[in-house]
C-alpha cells in the first residue's frame, strides 16, 4: 500500500479540476475552425454522436478505472492498470502511455501555455496599440524566432515555474485551488467575450459586419460533408483533444477520490460543463469577432492553417480597433482565458508523474513535483528552440494524437474484456446518485471500441506516411527523444514492480 495519502478537499473542487483538465486552449482556438473546416453545423451531428458513444463511455471507463486502482493505493495508471489484470505483466506497459503522453505533451504545451502569459502582459502595456496587422503578425513570428530580446525564454520558464510550484502544493493546497480560481475566471472572460463577439455591429469600431453574421457562418449546415469519413474522424479526435481521455491524467484524478463517491455523476458534471465551454463559448468569441472585421473569405482562407494564426495574429489587432482601453480589457480576458484553460490542464499532466514518484520510489511530493518541471523543461528546450524546424508539431502528432488513440482502445478493452463488464459496470455504478442507462453497457462493450478501432485503423495511412518520412535532422531527434522517454519510463515501470516484489 502506498503512503501516498493525497486526497481533494471538496466534491466542487474535484469537479472543476477534472473540467480544467478537459478544458484547454483546443476549445477556443482547435474547435471553431474544426467546425467551419467540417461543415459547420453539420459537424455538430458527428461531434454529439462521438460524444456520446465515446466521450461518455471513455470518461466512465475511465474515472471507474482510476478510482477502482486508488482502492489498492495505486494512483498512476501502470499499476492502475495492472489491478485490473494482475496475471498478466503487458498492461503495466500499456499503462506507460499514461505518463509518457502527459510528460511529452506537456513538454510543447506549457511553452504554447507561456505565449499567453506574454500576451496578457503585452495588452497590460499596451504594446499592440499603433502596431497595425502586419505589426501584430510579425510580432508573433519573431517571438517564436526568438528575435524578441529571449522574451520566450523567460515567460517558458516562468510559466514551467509557476506549473511546478502549484503542483508541489498538493491536490487540494494546489490544484484544487487553482481549478476554484481559474474555472470561474476562464467562464467570467469568456462569457463577457462571447457577448462582446455576438453583439459586435457593423459600422461600430471599424467592423464590416455584425458578430451574428460569424455565428451563422460557423454553424451553417452543409449536410453533404456527414457522409465523409474524413469529418467523422475529425469529430473522433476533437473529443480526443477536448476532453482529454486517453492521457492518464483523469484515471490519476479518480484514483484519489473517497470509495463510495458518485464518479458516473462527476464524469458527467465535468463532461458537459467542458462541452458549454466548447460549444457555446468557443464559437462565440473567435470566428464571430474575425469575420465581423475580415469578411467570410478572409477567415476561411486563415483557417486552413488552423486556430493559432488567428488567436495570436488577427484577434490582438482586431482588439485594438475598440479604443486602448476595451481593447486591452478585452485582450486580457482573451488571453487570460486562453492561460487558465491551459494550466488547469497542463497541472492535470503532472499529477500522474508525481503519483508514480510518489507511490513507487517514495519521493516526496516537492521533490516529485520539481522532477516533472525538471523533465519537462529538457525535454520542451528543443520545441522551444527549434519550432520552426518542426519539433513542437512532431511533440504533438505522436504524443498528442497518436498515443492518445492507441491508449484509449487498448484500456477499453482492458476494462471491458480483461476485467469484464460485469465487474466495470458494477464499479461505474458504485455510489452513483443518478441511474446510467443500461444501453451504455452494451456501447462501452462494443460500439465504443470498434469506434476507437475504426479512428486507429482510419489514422494508420497518416501514420505510416510520418514513419516513412524521416524529415529532417530536427524531426527525427524529436522522435528520437519520445522513444528514449517511453523505454526510460517503462524501465522506470520495471524497477518499480521489483521493487514491489521484493516487499512481498
Amino acid at each position: 500500500m502506498s503512503s501516498n495519502q493525497e486526497s481533494w478537499g471538496s466534491r466542487l473542487g474535484l469537479i472543476l479540476a477534472m473540467a480544467g483538465n478537459a478544458v484547454g486552449l483546443g476549445n477556443f482556438l482547435r474547435f471553431p475552425v474544426q467546425a467551419i473546416q467540417n461543415g459547420g453545423g453539420a459537424f455538430i451531428i458527428p461531434y454529439l454522436v462521438c460524444f456520446l458513444l465515446m466521450g461518455i463511455p471513455l470518461l466512465w471507463v475511465e474515472w471507474a478505472t482510476g478510482r477502482f486502482g486508488g482502492k489498492k493505493g495505486n494512483h498512476s495508471t501502470p499499476f492502475i492498470l495492472h489491478e485490473l489484470d494482475p496475471k498478466r505483466a503487458l498492461w503495466k506497459y500499456v499503462g506507460v502511455f499514461g505518463i509518457f503522453t502527459n510528460i511529452a505533451v506537456a513538454a510543447y504545451y506549457c511553452y504554447l501555455e507561456s505565449w499567453t502569459l506574454n500576451y496578457v502582459w503585452m495588452f497590460i502595456q499596451s504594446g499592440f496599440n499603433g502596431m497595425g496587422q502586419d505589426g501584430v503578425a510579425s510580432y508573433f513570428d519573431g517571438y517564436i524566432s526568438m528575435d524578441q530580446n529571449h522574451t520566450a525564454i523567460y515567460f517558458w520558464l516562468l510559466c514551467l515555474f509557476l506549473n511546478t510550484y502549484i503542483l508541489s502544493k498538493g491536490l487540494s493546497g494546489g490544484v484544487e485551488k487553482a481549478a476554484k480560481v481559474g474555472m470561474p475566471l476562464l467562464l467570467l472572460f469568456g462569457l463577457f467575450l462571447a457577448y462582446k463577439g455576438i453583439t459586435l455591429k457593423a459600422g461600430e469600431f471599424g467592423a464590416l459586419l455584425d458578430g451574428t453574421i460569424g455565428l451563422n457562418y460557423l454553424w451553417t449546415p452543409n449536410f453533404d460533408s456527414i457522409w465523409s469519413t474524413k469529418v467523422w474522424l475529425a469529430a473522433a479526435g476533437q473529443i480526443f483533444f477536448t476532453l482529454s481521455v486517453g492521457m492518464g491524467s483523469i484515471q490519476c484524478y479518480a484514483a484519489y477520490v473517497r470509495s463510495k463517491q458518485d464518479i458516473a455523476l462527476n464524469a458527467m458534471s465535468a463532461g458537459w460543463m467542458n462541452e458549454f465551454v466548447e460549444v457555446v463559448l468557443g464559437s462565440s468569441i473567435l470566428i464571430p469577432i474575425a469575420i465581423g472585421y475580415l469578411g467570410v473569405d478572409q477567415v476561411v482562407e486563415l483557417t486552413k492553417s488552423g486556430g493559432l494564426g488567428l488567436g495570436f495574429k488577427t484577434l490582438p489587432y482586431l482588439f485594438t480597433q475598440w479604443g486602448p482601453l476595451m481593447g486591452a480589457v478585452a485582450g486580457i480576458c482573451w488571453f487570460g482565458l486562453l492561460f487558465f484553460a491551459g494550466i488547469t490542464s497542463s497541472l492535470a499532466m503532472g499529477t500522474p508523474v508525481m503519483a508514480f514518484l510518489r507511490d513507487e520510489f517514495g519521493w516526496g511530493r516537492g521533490a516529485s513535483a520539481w522532477a516533472f518541471g525538471l523533465i519537462v523543461m529538457v525535454l520542451g528546450a528543443p520545441t522551444v528552440f527549434f519550432y520552426n524546424e518542426g519539433v513542437f508539431d512532431e511533440y504533438d502528432y505522436w504524443a498528442g494524437t497518436v498515443s492518445l488513440v492507441l491508449f484509449a482502445l487498448l484500456e477499453v478493452i482492458l476494462f471491458a474484456w480483461v476485467f469484464g463488464m460485469d465487474k466495470g459496470w458494477k464499479e461505474i455504478n458504485e455510489g452513483a446518485d443518478m441511474k446510467i442507462p443500461i444501453v451504455y453497457r452494451f456501447i462501452i462493450q462494443y460500439v465504443t471500441p470498434l469506434i476507437l478501432l475504426a479512428v486507429f485503423i482510419g489514422s494508420l495511412p497518416d501514420i505510416i506516411s510520418k514513419i516513412q518520412n524521416p524529415g529532417n535532422g530536427y524531426v527525427q531527434g524529436a522522435r528520437l527523444l519520445l522513444l528514449a522517454l517511453y523505454a526510460g519510463i517503462a524501465y522506470a515501470v520495471y524497477l518499480a514492480y521489483r521493487r514491489r516484489k521484493a516487499r512481498t
